[in-house]
C-alpha cells in the first residue's frame, strides 16, 4: 500500500511553489491518485510512475489491458491471443518467468489485491471499459506494496458524472471477435455510481482458440456526511476458452495459425468463475489526519484440461491431466495518516496494516477415461492449500526545504504456506508441509526542485518475493511434496531519474535503474507437465526508461516510449553458457501520433517494436524481434443529449509475421505463440445523458 502514501510530498510540496509553478503543476496530466482521492502529478514524485487515462483514446479498443499499458516504459504486455491464459505482464524484467498469470508484479481494482498472498495474480476481472485510468508504478518504491512487488498495476473505476449518463460500446473484427458492453453512471442523491455488464466472444486468431468472457463491475460511493465516506465495490468474471497451446518452430513455419495435435486430441481448455465484494470506510478527523479501513471477500473456481498422455501420468506421483481448483480469499487494510509540521515544515506521515488470506482445494484427475479422451477421470491429487500474509508498513514525507523533498518507508511480510494432503496411496505418501518466509523492506527517495519545469530524484529500496505455490509443488529430486528449500528472492533497487514539463501537455521523462537479486529461481526441470525450480544465485537488471509526450501543433499530439534493458544471471546456468533472463527483451518501443480533438474526425498512426528473447532458461532458442504499424480514424457527433462516436482500426498494417509471446521454459519446446495477420475492427461508444 506504499504508493497511497506517495502522493503526500507532492500536496506539501505544491503548498510552497510559486504561484507559477503551482499553476504549472496544476495543468499537468495525466495524474495519479491515492486511495483518498486526491490527485497529484507524478511531475512531484521520486518515482517512476505513470498514468494510462482509459477514456481520452476513442479508439482504444477497451477489451484487453495489454494494449493500454504498452505505452507505458519498462512495461512489457502481450496479448497471448489466448483467453485460456492470462495476459503477459512485466515490469523492467521481473514477472517474466511465467507461464501463465502474472507473478512478481502486484496488481490492484480499486484498492482490492489482484495478487494472491503467495505472489501469483491475474488479470482477468479487470474491465477496462469502466475504468477512468490505470496506474503504473516502477523501481523501489513499488517494494512497499510487500511480496512481488517488481513493479504495481492499479486499474481504477470511473467515477460518477453530473448528469447521468449510460453508455453503449459495440466492437468486432476479424480475430477479435464481438464486444458488447453496456453501463451507466453517475451521481445523486449522495451516492456516486458506475455499474459495467460486457462480453467478449469469439473465434480467436488460431484454431482452437474459441473464447467468450463475461464481465461485471459495480462501484458505489456513499456520502454519509461531510467526514465519513463508504465504498461498495462488487466484481465478477466467467471465462470459458479453448486453449490452442504453444508451437514448436517448425510449427509455426508451417502455418502459424494452427494447433498442435495435441490440444485438439485432449480439447485443452479452461474455465473460470470468480465474484468478489469490498467495502471501503474513510473517516476524516479534525487533526489533519483520515482513517481509511477496507475490507475483501472472492471466491475463484478453475477448471483446466491439459494435454498430458496418459502414459505420463501411469506414476504414482502423478497429479493427472486436469487441473480443479476452487476457494476464496479475503484480507482486511487499515491505515492513518496525518499531515502537519516537523521543524516547522510540512510533513505527513502513513501507517497501516494488512492482512491476506487465500484457502485453496486443489484437485487433480486424470484426462482420460478408457479410451476416452478430454475428460474428467479418476482422481490423482487432493490437497488443501493456505497462504496468508501479515504485513505493517508506514510511510514519512517532509519537505525540508524550499527545493527539496524526501520520501522514506518501511514494511514488515510476513508469508506463511501450508499444505494438507488428502490422497495418499500407495507410491505417494502424505505431502503435508509448512513453510514461512519473512522480511523487512525499506526504501527512500530524494526530490530536487531545479526550477518551475524540471525536478531530479534519486531513489533506492529492498525487495522480496516468496516462490509461489506453483514453484513450490514440486521437488527436483522427483520425490512427493514441496519443495520446502527454494528461498525467496532478495533484491537491492536504484533509480536515479529526470522529468521535465512545459507548456501544457509536454512531458518528458529520463530513468535510470539497477535492481540486483539474490536467490533467483531458475527452471529445473520440466517433464510430464511437473515444472521445478531451484536457486541459481543472483542476477541483475539494469536499464533505461525514457518517454516523451509532446504537443506538435494544435491538435497533434506525439508520444514516444523506449526501454533498453539489460537482464542476465551473474553466472551461466549448469551444462550451458546462457546467461540471459528468459522472456526479456532487449528492448521495446512505442510511438504514436495523433490528430483530433474531442469532436469531429480523428486519426491515430501507431508503432510498436519489440527486440528478440530468449524462451528458456537455457538459452536454447530465441523468438525474433518484430515491429508492427496500427492505424485508426473515428469520429465524434456530440449533441445535447448524446455522443457517438464510431471508428475504424487496421491493426499489424502491413501482415507481418510474428511471434506475438513465447511460453517461457515450455516442457515440449512449443513455446511460441504467433501473433495475428492484419485485421480490421470496428466499434462504436454512445453515450447519453
Amino acid at each position: 500500500m506504499g504508493l497511497l502514501a506517495l502522493p503526500a510530498s507532492v500536496a506539501l510540496a505544491q503548498d510552497e511553489l510559486p504561484a507559477s509553478a503551482a499553476s504549472s503543476a496544476a495543468a499537468l496530466s495525466p495524474v495519479v491518485v491515492t486511495a483518498t482521492r486526491s490527485e497529484r502529478s507524478p511531475f512531484d514524485l521520486p518515482a517512476s510512475v505513470d498514468a494510462v487515462h482509459l477514456q481520452a483514446n476513442p479508439d482504444r479498443r477497451l477489451t484487453d489491458t495489454s494494449e493500454s499499458l504498452r505505452e507505458v516504459p519498462g512495461v512489457l504486455a502481450r496479448n497471448r491471443q489466448n483467453a485460456a491464459q492470462d495476459e503477459q505482464i512485466s515490469i523492467r524484467g521481473f514477472g517474466a518467468r511465467t507461464t501463465f498469470g502474472v507473478r512478481g508484479v502486484r496488481l490492484y481494482l480499486d484498492g482490492i489485491p489482484a495478487t494472491m498472498p503467495d505472489g501469483q495474480g491475474q488479470l482477468s476481472h479487470f474491465d477496462p471499459g469502466a475504468a477512468d485510468r490505470i496506474e503504473v508504478l516502477r523501481g523501489p518504491f513499488s517494494a512497499l506494496y510487500g511480496n512481488a512487488s517488481g513493479g504495481v498495476i492499479q486499474l481504477f473505476t470511473a467515477e460518477g458524472t453530473e448528469p447521468p449518463q449510460w453508455n453503449l460500446t459495440l466492437g468486432g473484427g476479424r480475430y477479435a471477435g464481438h464486444h458488447v458492453e453496456l453501463g451507466t453512471r453517475g451521481v445523486a442523491a449522495g451516492v456516486d455510481w458506475n455499474v459495467d455488464l460486457s462480453r467478449q466472444d469469439g473465434d480467436g486468431w488460431r484454431r482452437h482458440s474459441r473464447a467468450r468472457r463475461d464481465n461485471g463491475n459495480a462501484v458505489l460511493r456513499f456520502d454519509l456526511d461531510d467526514s465519513n465516506h463508504l465504498t461498495v465495490l462488487a466484481n465478477s468474471v466467467r471465462i470459458d476458452a479453448d486453449d490452442p497451446k504453444g508451437l514448436t518452430w517448425a510449427e509455426y513455419l508451417a502455418d502459424p495459425r494452427q494447433a498442435p495435435a495435441l490440444a485438439l486430441t485432449y480439447d485443452t481448455r479452461k474455465s473460470v468463475r470468480q465474484d468478489q465484494g469490498g467495502l471501503v470506510f474513510e473517516h476524516d478527523d479534525d487533526h489533519g489526519g483520515q482513517w481509511r479501513a477496507l475490507a475483501y471477500y472472492g471466491q475463484r473456481t478453475v477448471q483446466q484440461f491439459l494435454s498430458i498422455p496418459p502414459a505420463a501420468q501411469a506414476g504414482p506421483l502423478s497429479a493427472g491431466g486436469v487441473v480443479d481448483l476452487s476457494g476464496n480469499y479475503e484480507g482486511v487494510d487499515l491505515r492513518r495518516s496525518w499531515r502537519g509540521q516537523l521543524g516547522g515544515r510540512p510533513f505527513e506521515l502513513v501507517v497501516g496494516a494488512s492482512h491476506d488470506r487465500q484457502n485453496q482445494h486443489r484437485r487433480g484427475y486424470e484426462n482420460f477415461v478408457g479410451g476416452q479422451l478430454g475428460v474428467v477421470g479418476a482422481l490423482r491429487r487432493d490437497e488443501g492449500n493456505l497462504v496468508q500474509d501479515f504485513d505493517q508498513y508506514a510511510q514519512a514525507d517532509w519537505r525540508f526545504a524550499s527545493r527539496w523533498s524526501l520520501s522514506a518507508g518501511l514494511r514488515h511480510s510476513r508469508v506463511r504456506f501450508a499444505v494438507d494432503d488428502h490422497y495418499i496411496v500407495a507410491g505417494n505418501p502424505d505431502d503435508s508441509g509448512r513453510r514461512s518466509y519473512g522480511a523487512t523492506t525499506p526504501v527512500a527517495g530524494l526530490l530536487f526542485r531545479a526550477n518551475d519545469h524540471w525536478h531530479l530524484y534519486g531513489s533506492w529500496g529492498q525487495g522480496f518475493e516468496t516462490p509461489t505455490f506453483n514453484e513450490l509443488g514440486y521437488r527436483t529430486d522427483g520425490r512427493s511434496g514441496l519443495n520446502l528449500d527454494l528461498p525467496a528472492t532478495r533484491s537491492d533497487n536504484l533509480e536515479l531519474g529526470s522529468k521535465w514539463h512545459w507548456g501544457t501537455s509536454n512531458d518528458a521523462t529520463l530513468a535510470w535503474f539497477q535492481a540486483d537479486t539474490r536467490h533467483e529461481l531458475a527452471v529445473a526441470g520440466n517433464t510430464n507437465g511437473r515444472t521445478t525450480y531451484s536457486d541459481h544465485g543472483s542476477a541483475r537488471r539494469q536499464g533505461v526508461e525514457a518517454q516523451l509526450d509532446l504537443a506538435l501543433a494544435p491538435q497533434w499530439q506525439a508520444h514516444l516510449a523506449y526501454t533498453w534493458l539489460h537482464a542476465r544471471f551473474d553466472q551461466p546456468l549448469a551444462g550451458n553458457q546462457n546467461r540471459r533472463l528468459a522472456g526479456v527483451p532487449s528492448s521495446t518501443f512505442d510511438a504514436s501520433l495523433r490528430w483530433g480533438g474531442t469532436r469531429g474526425w480523428h486519426a491515430q498512426a501507431h508503432l510498436a517494436a519489440i527486440g528478440p528473447v530468449t524462451v528458456d532458461d537455457a538459452g536454447s532458442a530465441r523468438a525474433p524481434g518484430y515491429a508492427l504499424a496500427d492505424a485508426s480514424v473515428g469520429y465524434v457527433i456530440e449533441t445535447a443529449h448524446a455522443r457517438i462516436a464510431p471508428f475504424l482500426r487496421l491493426d499489424n498494417l502491413f501482415d507481418r509475421r510474428y511471434i506475438g509471446s513465447v511460453i517461457v521454459n515450455e516442457s515440449s519446446g512449443r513455446y511460441f505463440e504467433s501473433g495475428p495477420g492484419r485485421a480490421l475492427y470496428l466499434g462504436c461508444r454512445i453515450e447519453g445523458w
